[in-house]
């Protein structure tokens, strides 16, 4: 929490979908911090120190959203992440969200209503 917000980190390599979620999250009260691939998301995430990420599962390299969760783990991330895909069920024959560690799966186009109503849930809001 920064300025007694909570601070939540978007990383998407599609620009366009980076500016809606900034733009809806902070119309919501949010602080949001982005990046535009996998590395810069986690050189974001140790600067940051987010209390909520939401990452792509498909971005420039293949699965480089759940790398990116995996390499978030390993440096202590202890924050929700809520993953965007635009794969459907296919998820769950590549990785199991639960082994690794994600709190929600939204498929794009995302239900901003319905992530935020998870949003708040798992900020404890």
């Amino acid at each position: 929490m920064k300025n007694g917000k909570y601070l939540i980190l978007c990383v998407d390599d599609d620009n366009d979908i980076l500016e809606a979620l900034r733009l809806r999250l902070e119309k919501a009260g949010y602080l949001t911090a982005t990046a535009l691939s996998a590395e810069e998301g986690l050189k974001r995430f140790k600067e940051t120190q987010p209390d909520l990420i939401i990452a792509d599962l498909m971005m420039e390299e293949i699965d480089s959203g759940t790398g990116l969760v995996k390499e978030l783990k390993l440096a202590g991330n202890r924050a929700p992440v809520l993953l965007l895909s635009s794969l459907g069920d296919s998820l769950t024959i590549s990785a199991s969200t639960r082994d690794l560690g994600l709190d929600a799966v939204f498929q794009k186009p995302v239900n901003f209503d319905a992530m935020l109503k998870t949003i708040r849930a798992k900020l404890g809001q």
